[in-house]
């Protein structure tokens, strides 16, 4: 089967690919996929990371285990497309050089039949210019009620014993 993707660059400006990929390719050739629609040389490191319905982050996939004592990260090269990306779960956030941060949202739109004597990856369409340099991101905490600036108005309250060092 042929999984039918969108890729769209986290950005003010409505920039996104579609490509069809096997669903039997790797997490790596989606990777690479997605660096050449983008206009990328693919030579960054990467991650997908899965996410839930709200775009919320779970499990990273990363292109290389970047552990000094090789730590439990699923490698792109290991997982089949198919065993991540599902009808149940079609939504993954890619990130491409982490220096820089492209931040992509991936999303399958259709499974369909192969098609004989055409070669995947294909990018299907292309929608904007890619900028220069990626984005600015906003890190930011969502809102909280709880009020860090006034909640030590007096350390007296804490019970510190004045010599305790």
């Amino acid at each position: 089967m042929i999984y039918k993707i969108r890729i769209i660059l986290d950005a003010e400006e409505d920039i996104f690919r579609d490509i069809e990929i096997e669903e039997s390719n790797s997490m790596e050739d989606l990777h690479n996929a997605i660096t050449q629609a983008f206009g990328f040389l693919g030579n960054e490191m990467a991650s997908f990371y899965t996410c839930d319905e709200e775009w919320k982050q779970d499990e990273e996939i990363a292109l290389f285990d970047m552990s000094e004592s090789g730590s439990d990260v699923r490698l792109m090269n290991e997982i089949l497309l198919q065993e991540i990306v599902t009808e149940h779960s079609p939504k993954l956030i890619y990130v491409y050089d982490f220096l820089s941060m492209w931040t992509f949202f991936v999303e399958l739109a259709d499974i369909v039949e192969k098609e004989d004597g055409k070669s995947y990856p294909n990018t299907l369409f292309s929608f904007g210019e890619v900028p220069d340099s990626p984005p600015e991101k906003k890190f930011e905490a969502d809102e909280n009620e709880f009020d860090f600036d006034n909640t030590l108005d007096n350390y007296e309250d804490l019970d510190f014993d004045e010599n305790w060092n």
